[in-house]
């Protein structure tokens, strides 16, 4: 079997559930930002919701792409790390139940979470335990994985963890080593501070897509304009994403700008909305559609996933309406 995108990231159990504000400030986080969380901060949190609805699925940045590319009918396989609990069992079925390949040994140790708390007006505030993801080592990759795949898509989280750091570089080695395409997101702004050289080592050399958003991209280049963001990463990799949220997208593809419309949503959750763009993007750019016609699926899914709760669509493409979308 061959695979479009092959992923690697953290392998986390989503929990979501709408709160007030007066509740994120009474836990004392920062709203609207991810946060990293202790085991024992995290049971706090959740025994705050206990008795609250919560929608429940696997996730991660790279798993949401991933599951979202397999949505649209493409081939993807996913590594990561999960433990020996029910959490991880849970999280392993769902993602084959969406048609993801996902052969990994459930290791000892817990599965990590990621608290998903949205506000009234749809801001997402994220607070991740990491668990025995934190722990995902190039051990855990596979290159016989990666040689069948069109493009890995590296998420810019592995790049807070030593041993996860480890593990992403060596999957853009051995896809390099394979003439396999490689895709990537820096993931949080946070992470462009601590990592910014050997991100822009990454961006000029073996990367040959960038996902960012227009605050990612500032961060990286130090200029405003995003247009002008998007050109001077382009001058240094091969093929740029940028995202403007409900104003669309710039893409930069053989030193073109293709802009990308944005599509007018009543936002609910933002949650996973950059996941499902690059979602429509890479199955677009691997499954023959220009890169126009990509980033208009990118488009249309991100607007449909703000529109809702979670970062798994509820309301999936029909074949007519992808016709449609493409036409």
């Amino acid at each position: 079997m061959s695979y479009d995108v092959y992923g690697v990231g953290n392998a986390l159990v989503d929990v979501q559930a709408q709160v007030t504000d007066e509740i994120i400030e009474r836990l004392g986080f920062t709203k609207g930002v991810m946060t990293l969380v202790d085991e024992n901060t995290q049971a706090a949190v959740l025994s705050e919701l206990d008795g609250s609805p919560v929608n429940r699925c696997a996730g991660g940045s790279s798993a949401n792409t991933v599951i979202g590319l397999a949505d649209f009918g493409g081939q993807a396989a996913y590594a990561a790390k999960v433990g020996a609990d029910a959490l991880g069992t849970f999280c392993l079925d769902d993602m084959r139940k969406m048609g993801v390949a996902i052969e990994v040994l459930q290791a000892a140790g817990q599965t990590g979470t990621c608290v998903v708390l949205i506000t009234p007006d749809a801001q997402r505030t994220m607070l991740t335990y990491l668990g025995v993801s934190s722990t995902l080592s190039p051990d855990d990759i596979d290159e016989s994985e990666i040689q069948k795949a069109k493009y890995v898509y590296v998420e810019g989280y592995l790049f807070n963890g030593a041993d996860t750091k480890a593990a992403a570089l060596k999957v853009i080695e051995l896809a390099k080593k394979n003439d396999v395409k490689v895709a990537f997101t820096v993931s949080d702004p946070f992470l462009i501070h601590d990592n910014r050289d050997q991100f822009l080592e990454l961006i000029e050399g073996p990367v040959d897509l960038l996902f960012c958003n227009h605050e990612e991209a500032r961060s990286l280049t130090g200029l405003d304009d995003a247009i002008e963001c998007a050109q001077w990463i382009h001058e240094r990799a091969e093929n740029v994403a940028l995202t403007l949220g409900p104003n669309g997208s710039i893409l930069m593809h053989k030193g073109e700008t293709i802009a990308v419309e944005g599509v007018e949503a009543d936002a609910i959750d933002t949650t996973g909305a950059g996941d499902m763009y690059a979602a429509g993007v890479l199955y677009g750019i691997t499954n023959g559609l220009s890169w126009q016609q990509a980033g208009h699926l990118g488009s249309q899914a991100a607007a449909r996933i703000v529109s809702q709760l979670g970062a798994r669509l509820q309301n999936r493409f029909s074949r007519e309406e992808m016709r449609e979308l493409l036409d």
